[in-house]
């Protein structure tokens, strides 16, 4: 399986709080060229719109790990992130250095006490 690539549709990221992003087109973009799944609140709200790239399986036993990408707002970003995903996206292809300004490292996510 290629990479899959996960698009936060909840509380802000995919609603009109963020403006000027056409996200169900953005999502469809991307669904044409991975697997996609739509995801509830990734707890990253600040970074709205949010789009993680997954490695393949196979990858992530190698190693490879999820790339995070945040503030996903212009088209021209959605593109870039299209062609490194049809390049095989991470654990096979670098990621563009035009993506740089879009990653961040998530917090970790809180567990239940």
């Amino acid at each position: 399986m290629p990479c899959r690539v996960v698009v936060c549709r909840d509380c802000c990221c995919g609603t009109e709080k963020v403006t000027g992003v056409d996200q169900a087109a953005q999502t469809a973009h991307l669904r044409a060229e991975a697997p996609v799944r739509v995801s509830a609140c990734l707890d990253v709200c600040d970074q709205a719109d949010v789009i993680v790239v997954q490695p393949s399986c196979a990858d992530r036993a190698a190693g490879a790990r999820p790339v995070w990408l945040g503030l996903v707002k212009d088209p021209a970003a959605t593109e870039d992130i299209t062609a490194w995903v049809q390049a095989g996206g991470p654990g096979i292809a670098p990621r563009p250095e035009i993506l740089d300004p879009y990653a961040f490292t998530p917090p970790r996510r809180r567990t239940a006490p």
